[in-house]
């Protein structure tokens, strides 16, 4: 049976895949308040319909950092989004290309980007930036992404510790991924793919490594690194943010901003965007939605640099609701996981169609005619 929204294939993907792979892409932290605060203001906020409006043509194109999107849509940096399906981030980047959109790569990628650049040939990519406790390696990464061309770097400034993930004692599942009784009698649980995915990396290119690290550093995830230059930084600031700036001349983006007074102190230090994220949930248990604080930070900043937006969207009207709320346009990470998960790049394609057609239904029940054009007077 073809799915027909985001949650079906997430259905198929938790099917497919081994309980704490599945658990991964889709659990929080601690008692995943957050997360259920993201899909709950989603859920509440509403949408004003207008009728008598001419939306026979509907444009859902928009124009972020001078690149024009097919849809007001990005796909999202997610480490170890390899391990879904065979090749996964070559898939998501295959499948971004169809669609017209952007795909981040993430630094804790399988996949290099110089691969992904290579075998998903045109695809439009971004690069995710963490900062490692060695800096030396992540100016590295700004070299390589400046001589493949990349012009948008998305800096992660909000993950400064690991969040408290209970369920992974019980899943068996982490990463680096940690042999256990329980892991290995969830992979015999699920044959396929164990044969699909892990079997054929076994008999290609061997156990899978973060393909972002200096070749010193090149550890398979299942085993953890005691190398202290590779772990993320633990002490992050501003002094930070500014190396970055003075590396990178092309876009540079600023992911995780929940406060505008860190939106205002960004943009006056030469941001050219920021994100507002609660990373999905899956970091501070206690942080509001980014739809909820949204509203005030594009008030503040919109006129000076581009306001991004992300976490928990899994419809249509879910991008017309950060749209209106000040958004350019989103990110989306988990529904195209799911699809991938499910499908390899067929299942992504199909799940960024199936937002699409979602968002096209909704501008035309809400009267609007450009995807650009979506205001606050749309939101209830």
């Amino acid at each position: 049976m073809t799915p027909l929204n985001v949650e079906e294939f997430r259905a198929l993907a938790k099917r497919r895949l081994p309980r704490g792979m599945f658990e991964y892409v889709d659990r929080g932290t601690e008692d995943e308040v957050g997360m259920r605060a993201v899909r709950n203001g989603l859920e509440d906020a509403k949408l004003r319909p207008q009728v008598l409006v001419d939306v026979s043509a509907p444009d859902l194109s928009t124009v972020v950092l001078d690149d024009t999107l097919q849809m007001p849509v990005i796909v999202a940096p997610t480490g170890g989004a390899g391990m879904l399906w065979h090749d996964g981030e070559v898939q998501l980047a295959r499948a971004a290309r169809h669609a017209g959109i952007p795909f981040c790569v993430a630094t804790q990628s399988i996949t290099s980007m110089e691969e992904i650049a290579d075998r998903a040939r045109g695809a439009n990519l971004w690069f995710q930036l963490y900062l490692f406790e060695d800096r030396e390696i992540a100016w590295q990464l700004l070299a390589r992404a400046k001589a493949l061309g990349i012009r948008n770097l998305l800096f992660t400034v909000d993950t400064q510790r690991h969040p408290k993930k209970e369920w992974i004692n019980r899943s068996g599942f982490r990463v680096p991924i940690r042999p256990s009784l329980v892991g290995a009698m969830d992979l015999l649980a699920h044959p396929r793919w164990t044969l699909d995915v892990l079997a054929r990396y076994l008999l290609t290119t061997g156990i899978p490594c973060f393909a972002h690290y200096p070749p010193e550093f090149h550890t398979p995830i299942t085993r953890v690194t005691k190398q202290v230059n590779v772990r993320l930084a633990r002490k992050l600031t501003w002094d930070d943010f500014e190396q970055v700036r003075n590396r990178w001349d092309g876009n540079l983006v600023v992911k995780g901003v929940m406060k505008r007074q860190d939106a205002e102190r960004a943009a006056a230090l030469g941001a050219d965007g920021i994100v507002v994220s609660c990373h999905g949930g899956r970091n501070m248990d206690a942080s509001p939605p980014a739809l909820q604080v949204l509203p005030e930070i594009a008030d503040a900043v919109g006129g000076k640099l581009t306001v991004l937006a992300d976490s928990g969207i899994r419809r249509g009207s879910h991008i017309a609701k950060f749209l209106a709320a000040g958004a350019r346009a989103v990110l989306v990470g988990r529904a195209p996981l799911y699809g991938v998960a499910a499908a390899g790049e067929h299942g992504a394609r199909a799940v960024l169609e199936i937002l699409r057609d979602e968002l096209d239904n909704c501008m035309a029940f809400t009267g609007q005619s450009q995807a650009s054009a979506i205001s606050r007077d749309v939101l209830v």
